[in-house]
Formats: C-alpha cells, structure tokens, sequence
C-alpha cells in the first residue's frame, strides 16, 4: 500500500483530532520521577559521591521552588529525569550533579561563583557549559541560537560530559513536549533533527540518536508518522512467520557448531524507513530491509567464525557485505553487516559484534563510563579516540572562525559521519564524509598542506580537484611553496575543517591586501593636501601620537584596522586625509607648496608615484577588475571604491561606471596599469556568424592561432534563424592583442560581424 493511500485511509481519524497535540511518547516508567528512584539507579556511586549529588538535588530543589513545567508538575522533576537518564550511562557524580542543576543559573539566577564554592570548579563548569546565552543581546534568533551552539560545543571539547548531559536534557524535553504550544514544537523538533539527533549520531550513541530522530518526526510530521506506523505494523504481522523461520534456522545453526550466542530482532524505526522511501522515491512496499537481526558473540574472533555461519546457512547478496570491525565508524561504531536471501526469497539484513561492540553501539562514547566502572575501559578505546578527534576539530574550527553563525554552519557539515575510507601513500588510514574531495584530504592532513596544493593523484593517477574520492583511494597532494588557497574551493569541499580553514587565510589575505591599498590611498590622498604621509614607526613619537588621535576619531582599534577601512571602502580616503591635515595643522605641520602643486597628477615624480595605485594581473580580494567592461591594458581606467567591496576597476567609458560616477563621485580615484604584467585579461566577443556545420571549429581554431584562449562560450538557443550570435570570453595580453585576435576572427568564413562587447547604457 502506498504512503498516499494509507494516509487518506488515517485521514478520518486526523480530521477529528484536528487541533490537539500529537501523540508522543510519554515518560518512561524507569525514568527518576523522585531522588530515591534516582538513589536506586546510583548504586555504582560511592557514599560519598553519592551525599554530593544528595545535596546538588536539594540545592536545585530549592533553586526551582515554585517553578513549574508547562504540563503543570513541578519543575524539579526535569532535572530528575534528566539525571536518571545519565544515570543509565553511568556517568559520574559530577555529570549527575551538572544534570540535577543544569537550569539553575539559566532559570534561577545563581552564578557561576555560588557554584564553584558550593560544589567545585569542575561541576561549575559543566552546568556553565549547558548555560544558554540568553542574558546576551543579538541581532537575530537565529545569532543568538548559534552563539549558544558554540559555547555549548566548546565546553564539549574540554569536556565530552556538557554533551551527555544536554542529549539526556533534550531526549527528556522530546518526550514530554506535549504541553508546548505548535510553534514551538515544530521549532525544537526541526532543531533536535538538525543538531542534536546528528550529534548524538557523531558521539555513537545509536540509541539515543534514533529516538530524537522519531520524536522529531512524530511531531513534525504527525500524519506521515501514522501511516508509517500503520503500515509497519501491518507488515509485521504478513512477515511474522518469516522472521520466526529465520530466527529458528539461525540458532539451529549456531547450536550445531556450539558457538554461543544472542540472536535478537531488530526493525527499523519510522524516521529511517521515511527517509529511505524519500531518498530512493520509492513505495513502502520496496522497502525490503525493515526486519533484522543481530547477533552477538563473546569475542572478536567469534564474529567472523559466525559469518561464515551465516553464509553457509543462506546466500549473501553480493555487494552488501561491510566490515565496520576492522575499519570503524568515524563514531566508533564496529559490527559485520551482511545481508543474505531467506528461504522465502526476501532480503534480511544481519549484523554481527561483540557484547563490548554492542554497548559502544548503543551508548558511543558514554560507554566509556559503564565500562570504567566494570574495569574494560579498554574496550571503548577507538570510540573514544575517534569522539576525541572530532572534539577537537571544534577547537580548531574556533580558532579560524570567530563568528558564531558561521562556526555552527562549520559543525553541521561535519555532524553527518556518512563516511568513505581513505589511504595516505604510508597506508595511514582517514574517514572522511562521503562526497568529500582531495580538497579535503590535504585539509585533514595538515593545514599548510591544504594551503599549498596544486595538484592531486588518486592510485596514483592525476585527477581534478572536485573529484569525490572513494573508499580504498590512496590520494597524493602535491604541492608548491607559492600557492595559495582558491576561493572556488568552498564550493567542492565537504568538511567544516576545510571549509574553515579555507575562509580563514582568505580572510587574512583580503586583510593584507586591503591594508597595503589603504596605505597607497591614503598616501595619495594626503599628497593632494600637499602632506607626507606619516610615519608608522613605533620609534617617531609625534608621527604615533598623530595616528592614536585618527584611530581615537575614525573609531579603530589601532593603525592597521584603519588602513583595511579603506582599502575595503568602509572608510573615505579623501575624508580620512582632510582629518590628518587638521590634526598636523594642530601640531605645526603645515602643507608644502611643491607636493601640493604637483597633487595626484605628477607623473615623473617618484614621490607623487609612490601611493599610485597600480594594475598589473596580480590583484586579489582588494582590487577586482569589473566583469561589465572588463578592462585590458590599455584602455583607460578608473577605480571605484564600494563599500566594503575593496577597489573595482572599471575602463573610462563603461556606462556602469558613469553611473556610479554621477551618484558617488567621492569614491573614485586614478588607477594605471603597471609596465609589466602578470597574466592575461578577460575580454569577451560579440560574434554574429551563419549557422552552418564547421563554422564553430574554423572559429575556435582562429582563435587559437592568434594566441588566445577562449574561456567560456554561450549561444542562444537553437533557432531556424540562418545567423546566430555567440559570446566568446577570450583571455589576450593587451589591446594589440585583442585586435590581432579580432582581425583572425574577422577572417573565419561564416562570420559575419565581430566586436568587443560594450556594457549596455545605464
């Protein structure tokens, strides 16, 4: 049956339930509604321990003292739960205490300073780390949301345990969400599924991961979650005799070579099956694997002795065999999964571990605490190991990304571990996102090899950039001391590390370069004053008195973050140097009469030359040329200073640049271009030719012969019309370049008309 039919099948039901809140999953009977229900579940604690979080709960009892849920009980019984649910991990006595008084500097006004006298540094810091901002004021929602995400990930780098407990925090919410008005259901549900659920996910904890998962769903999405639910239980009951045969055959199977162990059912849960149907655009009915098995064994060597149990008994599907074991997760997940073909003909999914592999399946790195207490710390290693190094790369993501939005949009790509498996030519093995490209790779191995790669080879053979790599790749990054990150890498890479790090030198590159523009405007802009330009040496005492009372009246920091104002047009040179003539006015300096005749517009004098801004192929983020005219050298040129966009170049003719001219005169300045340059220029081709056969081979083949290279070519659409109109982007050196090239064209048979393209007129 289809999702559409059995969701018209619901809809009588839905019509009259109209109105009310979607069923949920209510509070679990083993959830600690009191301290003794929570005293019971704390028995692994010392006595000790065990008066400390006696006394963390009667100082949030206290704290929360006529506070009440939006269902009416009184609030103390969230933290209860909340701490009964990191109780269940086994967490330690500080994680339980941070639990019962997660709210109470949020909610109640304690600080943090009462905190830290009354139970420790460390238990402070925790309930800090679970702070939100909210005494802060931001710009948006969306501003504050992040920032809150930030802070609250730090503390989860220093200490994996703020995580725990706010996952225990948002489950318990999820559960009892009943009582919230619509809005803001559907608001905590999309970002439990956004954030918390794929967090959980990152940090192995399975179980909690696919139970924020289906609450999310369920109040998201109520109706397609009551199909979904129909029509899985209906298949339960058509595939029950099939499920029993199997888990019959299997044990009698396991029994005969004497191997012990637990062979249990699993299904999967509405969320996944919904996105599965979606991913696949498929029917319910082509969902085969939603009924699985899980067998778990004493040892690691038992795992695959009982695989090949498995694969005697029924046929494996080919291609579906993977082995988590000896590559993990990037979670820390291990298992043997394989899907084999029942005696009925239906596809069933089985996976095999050990009872360690199974608690860090389920727990992740909160497994870490249960085995702790039994004395198999050991047993959780690699997840912990991989949790860590993904905590870490949160540090490192902060230190490149100081704005909160940004950071958070950083942690979301790197929240989905859908991994592919990659070898360095040392065999050292890396887990990276699926779709992630070579771009990546050299990132994940150190920075500076990201910000030097040129090239790449996978198995040894050259590749493009964007390729996605594959499991069982072994990459190779070549690199060159002087290159330097492209900004169309943001485009192709997957991971926030990259991603970061990338923004983060262009970043400081536009700042290095915006500085030394600044400097070069404002130089020529005090030469039109008839001043020098002041000297930045820490040593000259009137010239740093001079710049401390310009940066004190432009509002900067210091000399430097003035210089960037300018060069990127946040500031007016023009204004900045009319100010700096007034301060040295002040101080005596007065303006010399040579300097000022000659101005801007001295040409043979080194002096007037030196703040010259000059052309020459090698601008960056801070001097762009404009792609409505697209100046060569040669043609006159004028700079136009946008607002925060650095110095545009525009040719003296474009009527863009008239435009802008006649609205904010004040923004623009001379530019040249430089005796030498460094590359080629971008000019495009308005070319009429007849629509025939060879004529766009005779074309590219003139070009080519003229020594340019053609860029991008666009037509119109595929008319009758016996002409049609190409634009041709051709890369020359000059202008007597661009006519040898246009006298080539001119030339091809079939064209008829050809010319550089003008901007229209404003």
């Amino acid at each position: 049956m289809s999702l559409r039919s059995l969701a018209a099948e619901l809809l009588p039901a839905a019509l009259q339930g109209l109105g009310r809140a979607p069923v949920v999953a209510s509070e679990p009977a083993t959830e600690a509604s009191s301290f003794a229900a929570l005293a019971d579940k704390l028995g692994y604690l010392g006595k000790a321990e065990l008066k400390l979080v006696r006394e963390a709960y009667r100082f949030a009892d206290a704290a929360h003292l006529g506070q009440f849920r939006h269902s009416g009980q009184p609030y103390i019984t969230h933290p209860l739960a909340v701490a009964g649910l990191c109780a269940d991990w086994k967490l330690d006595a500080q994680a339980i205490m941070a639990a019962l008084m997660h709210d109470t500097i949020e909610d109640q006004g304690v600080t943090k300073s009462e905190l830290i006298e009354k139970f420790g540094a460390a238990t402070a810091d925790l309930v800090d780390g679970l702070t939100k901002l909210d005494k802060l004021h931001f710009s948006t929602r969306e501003e504050s949301q992040a920032e809150s995400f930030r802070k609250m990930l730090l503390a989860m780098a220093r200490d994996v345990r703020v995580i725990l407990v706010k996952l225990a925090d948002r489950l318990h919410n999820m559960r009892t969400m009943q009582a919230m008005a619509p809005s803001k259901r559907a608001r905590i549900a999309r970002e439990t599924l956004d954030i918390y659920a794929p967090i959980a996910h990152r940090l192995g904890l399975n179980q909690t991961y696919r139970e924020l998962q289906e609450l999310s769903f369920e109040l998201l999405s109520p109706w397609r979650h009551a199909a979904l639910a129909k029509a899985v239980k209906r298949a339960r009951g058509t595939r029950r005799d099939i499920v029993e045969r199997v888990k019959t055959d299997v044990e009698k199977a396991f029994n005969q070579q004497k191997l012990k162990v637990q062979v249990s059912g699993r299904e999967k849960t509405i969320y996944s099956i919904y996105r599965k149907m979606r991913e696949k655009h498929s029917g319910f009915t082509q969902v085969n694997d939603i009924f699985g098995f899980r067998i778990v064994v004493p040892t690691l060597t038992d795992c695959y002795i009982a695989l090949g149990v498995l694969h005697q008994l029924y046929k494996p599907v080919p291609g579906r065999f993977k082995d988590y074991i000896a590559i993990p997760k990037a979670n820390g997940y291990q298992s043997l999964h394989t899907t084999l073909v029942s005696p009925l003909g239906t596809a069933v999914e089985f996976q095999v571990r050990t009872d360690a592999m199974h608690a860090v399946a389920e727990k992740g790195i909160a497994a870490h605490w249960l085995y702790k207490a039994g004395g198999k710390e050991n047993s959780t290693a690699d997840a912990q190991r991989l949790s860590s190094m993904w905590l870490q790369s949160l540090v490192d993501i902060q230190d490149e990304t100081r704005d909160a939005v940004e950071f958070l949009e950083h942690v979301k790509i790197d929240l989905y571990p859908d991994a592919v498996y990659v070898f360095t030519p040392r065999s050292k093995i890396l887990a990276l996102p699926r779709g992630a490209t070579p771009v990546d790779f050299a990132y994940a191995i150190h920075s500076d090899v990201g910000d030097h790669m040129v090239a790449a080879k996978v198995n040894n053979e050259p590749v493009a950039l964007r390729t996605e790599l594959r499991s069982g790749d072994v990459i190779e990054i070549i690199t060159a001391p002087g290159a330097r990150p492209n900004p169309g890498w943001l485009s192709m890479v997957r991971t926030g590390r990259a991603r970061s790090k990338i923004r983060h030198y262009l970043k400081n590159m536009e700042a290095e370069e915006s500085q030394a523009l600044g400097e070069k405007m404002l130089a020529q802009a005090l030469r039109a004053e008839g001043l020098p330009m002041p000297s930045s040496d820490p040593g000259d005492a009137q010239a740093t008195s001079l710049w401390q009372q310009l940066t004190r009246w432009s509002g900067n920091r210091q000399r430097a973050d003035l210089m960037v104002d300018i060069g990127l047009g946040r500031k007016i040179a023009v204004i900045v140097a009319k100010r700096m003539a007034h301060f040295m006015g002040e101080r005596g300096i007065r303006p010399d009469a040579v300097m000022l005749t000659l101005g801007r517009y001295g040409q043979d004098d080194s002096a007037t030359t030196q703040g010259m801004v000059f052309v020459d192929g090698s601008e960056g983020a801070s001097i762009q040329l404009a792609t409505c005219c697209r100046p060569i050298p040669g043609d006159q040129i004028v700079g136009y200073l946008g607002r925060g966009e650095g110095l545009l170049v525009h040719t003296g003719e474009c009527p863009v640049g008239k435009r802008l001219f006649e609205r904010d005169s004040e923004r623009w300045m001379p530019v040249e271009w430089a005796d030498e340059m460094t590359r080629a220029f971008e000019t495009q081709l308005d070319v009429l030719v007849k629509n025939g056969k060879g004529v766009l081979a005779e074309l590219a083949s003139r070009i080519s012969k003229s020594e340019a290279d053609i860029i991008h070519l666009d037509m119109d659409a595929e008319t009758l019309d016996e002409t049609v109109e190409l634009r041709v982007l051709v890369s020359v050196r000059d202008r007597v370049h661009l006519a040898e090239t246009l006298r080539a064209v001119r030339r091809s048979t079939g064209v008829q008309r050809v010319a550089r393209h003008k901007p229209a007129h404003a």
